[in-house]
């Protein structure tokens, strides 16, 4: 057997491959291991920290927390959906004027860093007489630099369909936006749906920044709760149920991704199953059409 991308590994490479992997879970039990060791050592399982998590209060406040966290964040993801297809558009857009400008609105937001921007909106803004809430610095933060690099992988997307793609939408008498909107952006979204969706994870968890800029979100209760003398500090604790909290909202978004792709497959507008066989007809008709073309070669020769 073999492969376009590879060499497809022998016996003695697939038992190699086994041990490394083994090995490789071993290493990261023992490490996982170690860690939880240490925290039972240090007394981070024992009842005085988790006191805390024995009151209602502490739960709803939790709550509240993570609504504000997906509060920010879906309208971040929105908002940076919108941008991200508006600066693509104009990214490919033939017209000097207005292509250079969005590509350097996109290169310079892309390399700023989120938290540069929350404290740019929320500290600096003030200096020159505006101000503005925490939770729209974060959002704003987070629907500018993520727009941008959303802008760049719809555009890496549209520029990988094949040529003829576009071509053929031309044939058939549609403009150029047209073509994009009706043949190159569904095919791009689909194949880039991957991406987007992993991108939009990343977003999520970027509302954990907003802490800083002293945003209520779930990382900001975690950390108050944690530097909570009265109840016993419990600094760790809260940090592993907002981590797992985290963890839940990453894995429904994943899974959101998930039936929204297959939805996408099944949907007969972007099937391309094979071609139906051609008929009697069919096949006689071509072969005339051939034979007449060929004829009229051979007489123009």
């Amino acid at each position: 057997m073999s492969s376009v991308l590879y060499d497809v590994p022998g016996p003695r490479a697939i038992v190699r491959n086994r041990i490394l992997g083994v090995l490789t879970i071993l290493v990261v039990l023992v490490i996982f291991g170690f860690v939880l060791w240490r925290f039972w050592v240090t007394g981070q399982f024992s009842a005085e920290k988790w006191y805390a998590f024995t009151f209602t209060r502490i739960w709803e406040q939790f709550g509240l927390a993570t609504l504000r966290t997906l509060a920010a964040f879906i309208v971040a993801a929105i908002g940076a959906i919108i941008l991200g297809f508006v600066l693509a558009i104009g990214r490919l857009s033939d017209h000097t004027w207005l292509r250079v400008p969005v590509t350097l609105v996109i290169e310079v937001f892309r390399a700023i860093p989120v938290l540069v921007l929350m404290i740019l909106l929320y500290y600096g803004l003030p200096v020159i007489g505006i101000r503005m809430p925490s939770y729209w610095a974060v959002v704003i933060a987070l629907v500018v630099y993520n727009g941008s690099v959303l802008a760049e992988v719809i555009r890496a997307g549209v520029e990988s369909l094949p040529r003829g793609q576009r071509e053929a939408g031309f044939a058939i008498g549609l403009r150029k936006a047209g073509v994009m909107r009706m043949i190159l952006l569904p095919q791009a979204i689909r194949a880039m749906m991957p991406v987007i969706i992993s991108q939009l994870v990343v977003t999520l968890k970027d509302t954990a920044l907003g802490f800083i800029i002293t945003y209520p979100e779930l990382l900001y209760f975690a950390r108050l709760l944690g530097s909570n003398a009265v109840l016993g500090s419990p600094l760790i604790p809260a940090a592993l149920v907002a981590g797992a909290i985290y963890v839940t909202l990453c894995l429904a978004l994943s899974y959101t991704a998930y039936v929204v792709e297959r939805r996408l497959r099944r949907s007969p507008k972007l099937a391309t199953g094979p071609a139906a066989p051609a008929t009697d007809t069919e096949v006689l008709v071509a072969q005339q059409s051939l034979t007449r073309i060929e004829k009229g070669d051979a007489g123009g020769t």
